[in-house]
C-alpha cells in the first residue's frame, strides 16, 4: 500500500450524514469590460477639447493678448489755459534759451592706430554777454583750459546744437569768473543772443529765480525756485570771499556752474557757482555770484584781459630784519611811491639823516581798517581783500606817535 494510503487510515474518517448536502463548488469571479471605460475617458478628452475650442475665442479677445483689429485713436480732451505762473516760466525760457550755451572742454588723445581723437574732460555753462559774442562763465569751468593752454581747449554748443572752438578772453580766479569768445572767423554774429541784465541790489528774498543750464550734460533744463537769502559768502578757488553772493533754491547739479540766474523778466541777476550738499546732489541749496560783481568783473576782464589787484603804493622792509631792528609789532614802509595812494596820503618810507648820513625808520603801519597787522602778509592780504577805489583806513606810528591816515586804492 503506498505511503499516502497509510497515512489517510490513520486519520479518523468523516462521518457522512445524509440529511446534510456537500457545499456548493464557489464560482470564479468574472472581470468587468473594458471597452466601456475607454469609451467613457475617450468621450470625457473630447467634450474638453470641444469645450476649449468653443472657449478660447472668448478668452483670447478679452483676457489673453488684449489685441482688437478695430481699436480706433482715442480722441484728446480739451487743455485748459496755462495759468499765470506757467505762462511767466514759459516766457523766461522762451527769452532766454538762445542765451545759453554749453562750454566744454576738449583734450586731444592718440589712438592706438596713431589717429588723434578729442575728448570731453569737462563741461559747464555759460551765456552771452554782449553782442559781440563773448560769453561769461565759471573760471572753475574753463581752470583747466587756461592752466593747459594749447593741450586743452574750448569748444561752446549752442542751443541749436552747433559746435564751435573758442578761446579764453580773461579770467577772475577770484571771483571764479571768466570770459570766452569763439574764436572761428566762420562764425555768424547772427546767431549771438546777449543775455537782459539786471541788478542785484534791489534783489528781495521770496521773489522768484530761475536757473537754466546744462546739469549732467543735459542741455537747456531750466529749474525755478525762490532767493532765499542775500547777503551770503562763499568761497573761491583761491580761497578769496565772494561776497554778496545770491542762495536760491533753484536746482542746479554739476553742469549748472556758469550758467545764468534769472528773474520773472528773464534778467540776469546771477552767476550759477557752487551747491550746499552732503551727498553731492542737489538739496535746494545752490548760490549765485551777483550781476553787480559779474557786471564790474566781466567788464574789466574784457578792457585789459585780467583784473586790477587793489594796491597802496608802498614797499615794505623785509620783516626779519624789521624784527631784528627792535620793532616787535607791525610793518614798516621801505619805498613809497611818489605817483602812488600812500604818497599822497602823506606817508614816507626810510630816510637818512643829512647829518649823520644814518638810515631812518620809515612810517609803521600798526593797522588797516582797525585790523592789526602783524605780518607783511597780513598787511598783503587786508589790502588784497579790497577792491580798487576803495578807501582804507590805515593806523601808523612815527616819532613814537600814533594817528590814523586814509588813503584810496589804486589797481596795477
Amino acid at each position: 500500500m503506498p505511503p499516502y494510503a497509510t497515512r489517510r487510515a490513520e486519520e479518523p474518517a468523516m462521518p457522512i450524514d445524509p440529511d446534510y448536502p456537500a457545499p456548493a463548488a464557489r464560482p470564479r469571479p468574472r472581470k468587468p469590460p473594458v471597452w466601456p471605460v475607454v469609451v467613457a475617458v475617450a468621450a470625457s478628452f473630447l467634450a474638453g477639447a470641444v469645450l476649449l475650442w468653443w472657449l478660447a475665442p472668448q478668452f483670447g479677445r478679452s483676457r489673453h493678448t488684449g489685441l482688437d483689429p478695430n481699436a480706433v485713436e482715442r480722441t484728446p480732451d480739451p487743455k485748459s489755459p496755462f495759468d499765470a505762473d506757467e505762462q511767466q516760466a514759459i516766457n523766461v525760457f522762451k527769452a532766454a534759451r538762445d542765451c545759453v550755451v554749453n562750454v566744454d572742454t576738449m583734450v586731444r588723445v592718440r589712438r592706438l592706430d596713431m589717429r588723434v581723437q578729442e575728448q570731453q574732460t569737462g563741461t559747464g555753462s555759460g551765456f552771452f554777454w554782449d553782442d559781440d559774442g563773448r560769453i561769461v562763465t565759471n573760471f572753475h569751468v574753463v581752470r583747466e583750459a587756461a592752466a593747459n593752454q594749447g593741450a586743452v581747449g574750448l569748444r561752446v554748443v549752442l542751443a541749436d546744437r552747433t559746435a564751435w572752438d573758442a578761446r579764453i578772453v580773461g579770467v577772475a580766479p577770484d571771483y571764479d569768473l571768466a570770459v570766452i569768445v569763439i574764436g572761428d572767423p566762420a562764425f555768424p554774429k547772427s546767431k549771438v543772443k546777449k543775455i537782459k541784465v539786471g541788478t542785484s541790489k534791489d534783489l528781495e528774498v521770496g521773489q522768484k529765480a530761475f536757473a537754466i543750464g546744462n546739469p549732467f550734460a543735459l542741455s537747456l533744463t531750466m529749474t525755478e525756485g525762490i532767493v532765499s537769502a542775500l547777503d551770503r559768502q562763499i568761497e573761491s578757488l583761491t580761497d578769496r570771499p565772494i561776497t554778496g553772493a545770491i542762495q536760491h533754491s533753484a536746482q542746479i547739479n554739476p553742469g549748472n556752474s556758469g550758467g545764468p540766474l534769472l528773474d520773472k523778466d528773464a534778467r540776469l541777476i546771477g552767476v550759477n557757482s557752487q551747491i550746499a550738499t552732503p551727498s553731492g546732489g542737489n538739496v535746494g541749496i545752490g548760490f549765485a555770484i551777483p550781476v553787480d560783481t559779474v557786471n564790474s568783473v566781466v567788464t574789466e576782464l574784457i578792457q585789459r584781459g585780467r583784473l586790477l589787484e587793489p594796491d597802496a603804493g608802498v614797499k615794505l622792509v623785509d620783516q626779519r630784519r624789521l624784527r631784528r631792528a627792535g620793532f616787535p609789532y607791525g610793518v614798516m614802509i621801505r619805498e613809497v611811491d611818489p605817483d602812488g595812494p600812500a604818497a599822497k596820503a602823506g606817508l614816507r618810507g626810510l630816510g637818512r639823516d643829512p647829518d649823520t648820513g644814518d638810515v631812518t625808520p620809515g612810517d609803521l603801519i600798526v593797522a588797516v581798517d582797525g585790523q592789526d597787522v602783524t605780518s607783511n602778509a597780513d598787511f598783503a592780504r587786508l589790502i588784497r581783500d579790497h577792491k580798487v577805489g576803495d578807501k582804507v583806513k590805515l593806523t601808523v606810528e612815527r616819532d613814537d606817535k600814533r594817528f590814523d591816515v586814509e588813503l584810496t586804492l589804486r589797481g596795477v
